[in-house]
């Protein structure tokens, strides 16, 4: 036996004192690695994390299935953490392998922060909660339906890695018998305008390249509250349904009231009649100003409606002839040098489809 260790020692090429590969302490990176091996990446995200927020002071975040960012203070200045469920750890390490091969550095699809055309001149609020009206006083479609299809964007930073933009796709299909799917795939940020999921036969499918990330079906299940429970058409109604479904009994300020549409949105495709109803709560928000025209991240024609608050600027892009919320976009109004992420950085987006 010992000469056959005697063999083996001298063809190991790595010398028995090598500073990287003998027996001691492992330094931090080692330890940090080691500590993902052990843990799963998932802990790591989850790390000093509670219920999922939104921006700090600005209330809770969108539901389920909803990327959000959070900013906590540190030391007098931002800090940015995953706000991700567990999935989305799972997720990112999908999208690397999707998009990145070997030896080469993972995706990073962040995206810039939708440009309002200067020359258009902004619709106010209120001439768009007119129109929805008028649309949902027609009859017209589309009608109300739980569940959801969506396209997002989301920015994660952590204090040892680069940034990076996870872009996935989401739709969630309820049936008569209360039970529910959901399929999350993987988009490719080279091309953030393609659609990767289908229901024409009413079966959530892959048309086009994606990684799924998430593919389940749920059994039946009965909520009357909200957001589980259908959205109300009166606005009054609404901004209480919005107000409970975001966990508090307090007035809802605006950046939080915006949160809420997410949430509403995550969890139902409005019809005409719910579009109207949450136009006219929207008009009568404080401090959400007309922008001008803007063309979504899904090729869509809309317009822009922005509120800024905590170093946060939110900007809700609505249909201009229905009024339908089409998306959601936030981003960073001053740099945060610490974590490499300029002004203008795009936090999250989301763009709604039916």
């Amino acid at each position: 036996m010992a000469d056959e260790l005697d063999l083996l020692r001298g063809a190991d090429p790595v010398p028995s004192d090598g500073h990287r590969f003998g027996d001691g302490p492992l330094d931090a990176r080692a330890e940090r690695r080691l500590d993902l091996l052990l843990n799963g990446v998932a802990g790591r995200v989850g790390e000093g994390r509670d219920r999922p927020s939104g921006c700090a002071g600005d209330g809770p975040a969108p539901g389920p299935g909803h990327p959000v960012v959070r900013l906590l203070p540190r030391s007098g200045r931002l800090r940015l953490a995953w706000g991700l469920a567990a999935t989305a750890a799972v997720a990112a390490l999908a999208l690397t392998l999707v998009l990145s091969g070997p030896g080469t550095p993972p995706a990073v699809a962040a995206p810039r922060p939708l440009v309002v055309d200067t020359g258009s001149a902004p619709v106010p609020l209120d001439r768009l909660a007119e129109r929805a009206a008028a649309v949902a006083a027609a009859g017209a479609a589309p009608r109300l339906r739980k569940g959801t299809h969506v396209r997002s964007w989301s920015l994660g930073l952590s204090d040892d890695e680069p940034p990076v933009t996870l872009p996935e796709e989401r739709m969630v299909r309820w049936r008569p018998d209360g039970s529910h799917t959901e399929l999350v795939v993987a988009t490719d940020p080279r091309y953030p305008g393609r659609p990767v999921l289908s229901d024409e036969d009413g079966i959530p499918r892959l048309v086009d390249d994606g990684r799924v990330l998430l593919d389940r079906t749920s059994p039946p299940s009965w909520s009357d509250a909200p957001p589980q429970s259908p959205p109300p058409r009166d606005p009054a109604r609404l901004r209480a349904y919005l107000t409970e479904a975001q966990y508090t009994d307090t007035p809802l300020t605006t950046p939080e009231l915006l949160d809420a549409v997410a949430t509403l949105l995550d969890h139902w495709s409005l019809g005409a009649g719910e579009s109207a109803a949450l136009a006219r709560l929207l008009a009568d928000a404080e401090r959400l100003r007309p922008a001008g025209r803007v063309t979504d991240r899904l090729g869509r024609d809309g317009q822009a409606y922005v509120a800024e608050a905590h170093g946060v600027r939110r900007m809700l892009i609505m249909d201009p002839a229905t009024g339908a919320v089409l998306g959601l976009e936030s981003t960073l109004t001053a740099p945060d040098p610490g974590y490499g992420v300029e002004k203008g950085a795009v936090l999250s987006y989301s763009a709604w489809m039916r």
